[in-house]
């Protein structure tokens, strides 16, 4: 049996760069925001599977010498598959909210609870996208 592979906060460094690099675009789209508001939680449901469908398949799947069973884990869970996730929605929601883009794209009289609701759809829109610069980010380096 093969020796677990060190999780080191590099991996994650290198997700976040990428993350970053592609959440932002998709943060600040008035399209993206639409889409949001028109989204139900199904939609959003759907949209968190994509992301964890990508981004097991560009760690695990499009890399050969990546295994996930010789990984370091957390509750049967890689650890850089779970850093992967997080880094993905987290730049995301930490882009939208550092930018109060909230504020701008969501109706002016809309509740608090309305404007949080949409920002939640978007976050799950933007991951799609953060978590293919992360994942690649994280394969490239």
């Amino acid at each position: 049996m093969a020796r677990a592979r060190r999780y080191k906060l590099a991996d994650t460094a290198q997700q976040v760069v990428g993350g970053f690099l592609l959440a932002g675009p998709f943060v600040v789209t008035e399209e993206v925001w639409v889409l949001a508001e028109n989204m139900t939680w199904w939609h959003a449901l759907v949209t968190v599977v994509v992301v964890f469908g990508i981004g097991y398949g560009a760690l695990y799947e499009a890399d050969d010498d990546r295994d996930p069973d010789r990984e370091a884990e957390f509750g049967g869970v890689p650890v850089r598959f779970l850093s992967l996730i997080a880094v993905s929605y987290g730049s995301v929601a930490i882009l939208a909210l550092t930018l109060t883009a909230p504020d701008v794209f969501v109706q002016e009289e809309a509740t608090t609870a309305y404007r949080a609701a949409v920002t939640v759809r978007m976050v799950c829109v933007g991951a799609i996208f953060s978590v293919v610069g992360a994942a690649t980010a994280d394969s490239v380096f």
